[in-house]
């Protein structure tokens, strides 16, 4: 193998095989990295590439995959200093190299490049038939195992594949994979991403989502693996028409914006996947949780590790939409590799009307969830997509404060393309902060509600009621403005971004 190393000496040795020196000199100074206050300000100082988008994409005629070049992650996450096998088949059969990048501000550009590694082989690996459930459940082999250096801080992570021409003639394709390295150690903000959402709605290799059963695409009738690529989210061609996301799932359209504002205001914050929280432990060393984006599919263990963040006194900021609607099962790979595997298992809501009709009209379900509105606040309703404007409700709250904002003020398009409504108002002290009129297809009114609450040891639970909360704080590299229902966000807006703000310092004690 012909490796291509980073500047540091660490990872030179990590690439060329000499692991056991590496995990070493990674655990002697693993220790003072995790005990860095500014770690997160500190790496963002690092120089960010000039070049870490997709610049040739190429899908096939479904809109689906790109078979040019493709490849998945046996893991969603991965603690630093631990190892993962990256998967990737092309066709024709071609060689690539592997250029892995961390995500963040890094002075605007977007990401760091982290290591260059190849070149590879890459086959064409063979596309499963449909399994049990329409499961399509890759055994592909490995092109390498990738050793996560100790000190590599937490975050999401991109693996962009190039394949190598073999003709001077022969253009080069590209597409990604993802994973997330986390950390163990206490931070003051986790961002949980949504990636049970991502694989629910990842149509690879040709139509096959948790959504295109024959049966419904609203039943418990299909599984979908995290062992196969991400394809184009082409489930979401009317909300955000981008190819050059392919194979890194839906981060980059509805949570990178979050992720590049944090870490450009230097916030210590550490990153997990929705299987990581099927236990509390790793949000108890947190001051703040943020479920972000689209993050609509929660294994019911999710929702009572939350529940115990909450009761312990953890902030909780749902800065999401469409957020805890079904049941989301996990069970593991047929090689035995936990939380691979995932259905949608029935609806959360407990006795409320919505969940009782989802039962009724897409049923029978072997799982029933409780009231997430009890959880968060406020809940999904039916329809759950539309478009509209985020309207103040209460501006001397002091989540409005130097917003300027007055009642009935609002933000342009921030209100879709899935929200929250139907207030919890039997939670003691909960407040209707921002509230108005989502339209249906363009036309058709529905109510959506934003909503905090007094949790019991001086935490608060805030819920921005939509999925497009994000785009109001930031415009990365590579970010493409989504739309929906003949309505759309503006981009960064500095009354998201003070509200934001005035969340986070009272959450870390600032305020």
């Amino acid at each position: 193998m012909n490796t291509k190393t980073c500047i540091d000496r660490r990872q030179f040795i990590t690439a060329t095989g000499t692991a056991p020196l590496a995990m070493h000199l990674d655990t002697l100074n693993s220790s003072a990295a995790s005990a860095v206050p500014d770690l997160i300000r500190t790496e963002n100082e690092k120089p960010g590439a000039l070049d870490w988008q997709l610049t040739r994409v190429r899908v096939d005629a479904g809109d689906f995959r790109s078979p040019w070049i493709e490849g998945y992650c046996s893991r969603q996450s991965v603690l630093a200093g631990e190892s993962l096998d990256i998967m990737a088949s092309a066709s024709p059969a071609r060689q690539f190299r592997l250029e892995i990048f961390r995500l963040g501000y890094y002075g605007g550009r977007g990401a760091r490049k982290m290591l260059e590694l190849g070149p590879f082989p890459g086959p064409t690996q063979s596309t499963p038939l449909p399994g049990e459930k329409n499961l399509h459940e890759c055994r592909w082999e490995p092109a390498t195992k990738l050793q996560i250096p100790a000190y590599w801080p937490s975050g999401v992570y991109l693996g962009r594949m190039t394949t190598i021409p073999e003709a001077v003639a022969e253009p080069y394709w590209q597409s990604y994979v993802t994973f997330i390295v986390r950390d163990e150690r206490p931070a003051d903000i986790l961002f949980q991403c949504s990636d049970n959402t991502w694989q629910a709605y990842n149509r690879w290799p040709d139509n096959f989502s948790i959504y295109t059963h024959p049966k419904g695409n609203q039943g418990p009738w299909a599984d979908v693996s995290f062992d196969r690529p991400y394809g184009r989210e082409a489930q979401y061609k009317s909300i955000v028409n981008d190819p050059l996301t392919v194979g890194s799932g839906e981060f980059l359209p509805f949570e990178f914006p979050l992720a590049y504002w944090l870490e450009q205001h230097g916030y210590d914050v550490s990153y997990c996947s929705n299987s990581d929280m099927i236990t509390p432990d790793r949000g108890l060393r947190c001051n703040a949780f943020l479920s972000v984006g689209h993050d609509e599919y929660w294994d019911i263990r999710q929702f009572r590790s939350v529940e115990m963040m909450r009761d312990a006194g953890v902030n909780l900021l749902f800065l999401s939409g469409n957020s805890i609607c079904w049941v989301t099962p996990m069970r593991e790979s047929s090689d035995g590799r936990p939380n691979r595997i995932i259905f949608r298992g029935g609806p959360y809501g407990g006795e409320n009307e919505y969940a009782k009709n989802r039962e009724r009209d897409h049923g029978p379900f072997p799982e029933h969830g409780p009231d997430e509105g009890l959880l968060m606040g406020a809940r999904n309703v039916e329809p759950v997509n539309g478009g509209g404007d985020w309207i103040c409700e209460k501006p001397d709250h002091w989540i409005f404060e130097g917003t300027g904002m007055k009642k009935g003020d609002s933000i342009p398009g921030l209100i879709g393309w899935e929200y929250h409504g139907q207030p919890a108002t039997e939670i003691p002290g909960l407040e209707v902060i921002g509230g108005g009129t989502a339209w249906v297809g363009g036309t058709r009114p529905q109510q959506w509600a934003a909503t905090i609450y007094p949790g019991p040891k001086n935490n608060f639970i805030f819920n921005a009621a939509t999925i497009f909360w994000s785009q109001g704080l930031s415009t990365p590299p590579g970010h493409v403005l989504p739309w929906s229902h003949w309505s759309r966000p503006h981009g960064p807006d500095e009354r998201v971004q003070r509200i934001t703000r005035n969340l986070l310092d009272r959450a870390l004690g600032k305020k």
